[in-house]
């Protein structure tokens, strides 16, 4: 069944859905009133409706049944990629949000060979934004991940304060067989608490980054025995994540 996130709450147990969203209904599903529909609302709650209406500008869908199982992983990681080449970093967000993410930030690390241009900048945040969103949807999810501006390495050592967890996948670790930190992190986190995890671009990060992350509190760990590439590496940590809290549970 589809779904659509509609940015505010039910009214009467109806919502109204507009912009792209109506495109999609009426000319990509061909949608009819009375057919069915997932609707998500400004509180992360999702509904079976039934589309009672279809106008050119909006759909409006009332509420058959509320959900309530959840497809949320049940603590909060955010994936901090240093600015990879090309599609990657559109990989990493639309793979990375059907497998979990809760957010993600684009890093302007020291090897990062992409330039951030400002003058682009909000069409691409806004083209990221709409991967998270369309991912979310196919994934079912609850919630879209929001994917901030880049951050330097000042600025996200400020935005990581307010994670109760904070790691750095680093190959070096990974080269002299460090196992334990990631195990040991996921069997410490608890409910509802947060992990910034960061990631080089691909020519990794500096030893300089490195140790200005250590002294901010973040713990370096290793992915295991092969050394990944910069859009493989987030979806390890992720599924790593489900399987942890929801396959073994």
């Amino acid at each position: 069944m589809q779904r659509y996130f509609v940015n505010q709450p039910s009214i009467d147990n109806r919502f109204t859905i507009t912009n792209e969203d109506v495109h999609h209904i009426i000319r990509v599903m061909r949608m009819k009133e009375g057919d069915q529909i997932i609707c998500v609302d400004s509180s992360n709650q999702s509904a079976i409706c039934r589309i009672a209406e279809i106008t050119d500008e909006q759909v409006i869908a009332e509420v058959v049944q509320w959900m309530e199982a959840s497809s949320e992983l049940p603590v909060g990681i955010t994936i901090v990629s240093g600015l990879p080449k090309g599609d990657k970093l559109e990989l990493i967000i639309q793979k990375g949000t059907e497998l979990g993410a809760f957010q993600f930030i684009p890093f302007i690390s020291a090897r990062s060979v992409v330039k951030w241009d400002e003058k682009k900048a909000a069409k691409k945040i806004e083209r990221w934004q709409k991967i998270a969103k369309e991912a979310a949807e196919q994934s079912h999810r609850t919630i879209i991940p929001k994917v901030s501006s880049p951050l330097n390495i000042k600025s996200l050592i400020q935005k990581s304060e307010s994670f109760d967890y904070k790691l750095i996948a680093y190959e070096d670790e990974a080269k002299q067989g460090e196992a334990s930190v990631l195990t040991q992190t996921l069997a410490e986190m608890k409910n509802g608490q947060s992990l910034l995890f960061v990631f080089g671009p691909e020519g990794g990060l500096t030893e300089q980054e490195v140790s200005s992350l250590k002294e901010n509190g973040f713990k370096a760990c290793g992915l295991g025995p092969r050394i990944l590439r910069t859009e493989t590496a987030p979806l390890y940590v992720l599924s790593a994540a489900s399987y942890h809290f929801e396959l073994l549970e």
